[in-house]
Parts: structure tokens; C-alpha cells; sequence
């Protein structure tokens, strides 16, 4: 069975774009190669295609947006940039680390962007 079909099959009707093309990447690599190339695991992924993640998808989905479906969006410091990147970031700056001069100003404004802060969805 097509990781496409695995996903409908799951999601039904409401199967979201975002999980369309999670599968359509697995059906035309594999689910590992797609696993490695979002920067997460098998099972995560194949969780994801079977609607059995627990945990909140908004996080999955910037990833899936960002690095399968190269959607971007203009961070104040960085200028446009994969979804998958500002999450990265973001998460980032949830600790502070002196590692080097970038780490230091992403994590400032990291934590003054609405999009770190609740304040954008988007």
C-alpha cells in the first residue's frame, strides 16, 4: 500500500495538503530518506501518515511546510527562511547559549518575534 493511500485512509476526508505531501515524499523515496530529510525519525513519520501522533501537530506541520513543501517566511534577522528553520531556531531559543555570535542574536530576537511569542501564527 502507497503511503498516500496509508494517509487517507487514516485522515479520511480531512487528510490535510501538508500530510499529502509528507506521503507523496515517502512513496517517491522512502520513509526513512523522508524521515532524514525533515530531520526527524521513521516513526515519527510514519505516525504522522496513520494520525497516531499524540503530541501537537503545529510543529510537524511548520517542518513538513518548510522542508518538503519549501514554503518560507521573512524572519527579521535573517531575512526569508524555510518554516523548518525558524522552528529550528526557535526552539533554540527556549535556552540561551553563548556558542557564538548568531546563537546569541537569534536567540534575542527569536524572543521578541510574535511568531516565538504567540503573537503570529503565520
Amino acid at each position: 500500500m502507497s503511503a498516500v493511500s496509508t494517509a487517507r485512509d487514516a485522515w479520511g476526508a480531512d487528510v490535510p495538503d501538508w500530510i499529502i505531501a509528507l506521503a507523496k515524499e515517502c512513496d517517491r523515496t522512502s520513509q526513512n530518506q523522508t524521515a532524514k530529510r525533515i530531520g526527524r525519525s521513521a516513526s515519527f513519520v510514519s505516525t504522522l501518515l496513520r494520525k497516531r501522533y499524540s503530541a501537537g501537530l503545529e510543529g510537524a506541520e511548520e517542518v513538513v511546510r518548510g522542508a518538503l513543501m519549501s514554503e518560507s517566511i521573512v524572519c527579521p534577522v535573517l531575512g526569508a527562511i524555510g518554516r523548518h528553520v525558524c522552528l529550528k531556531w526557535r526552539r533554540r531559543a527556549g535556552s540561551f547559549e553563548n556558542v557564538n555570535a548568531q546563537h546569541v542574536m537569534m536567540y534575542r530576537a527569536c524572543n521578541r518575534c510574535p511568531r516565538c511569542t504567540g503573537g503570529d501564527d503565520g
